[in-house]
């Protein structure tokens, strides 16, 4: 299992989540407003006469749980759903899952999310 997680700008944000709705690679996501800094750098505001040029800017973290085999669709499909090809697009990380465990049961499924077996095998979820 793979967790990719996505910074992108906040107005892609729907975007992303309509492109994600027509695909079954997926079964959540977790959506989080986040502030940051790179390339883009920021744009020059006047505050009470003065220019100010802010640090921070606001982002949009996705975080989604994958199959191993499903990363690179997913990675291919964040990207035509949020680039605009100017800096500040973002940047996509990819991370190793080792296990999932649900807190209401603390069950432990090493290739389990969501109720879908990862290896390939449906199983039920527990009730």
């Amino acid at each position: 299992m793979k967790k990719i997680e996505a910074v992108i700008r906040t107005e892609k944000l729907e975007d992303l989540k309509m492109k994600f709705a027509d695909e079954t690679l997926i079964t959540g996501m977790t959506v989080s407003q986040v502030l940051g800094f790179g390339e883009q750098k920021g744009f020059k505001e006047y505050v009470r006469g003065k220019a100010v040029q802010p640090m921070l800017l606001a982002k949009v973290k996705i975080e989604v749980v994958c199959r191993d085999a499903n990363v690179d669709a997913i990675v291919e499909e964040i990207r035509q759903a949020v680039t605009t090809g100017e800096a500040g697009d973002g940047k996509i990380f990819i991370y190793p899952i080792e296990k999932v465990i649900k807190i209401r049961t603390a069950a432990e499924e090493k290739d389990n999310i969501n109720g879908l077996d990862l290896t390939g095998i449906q199983i039920e979820k527990n009730k």
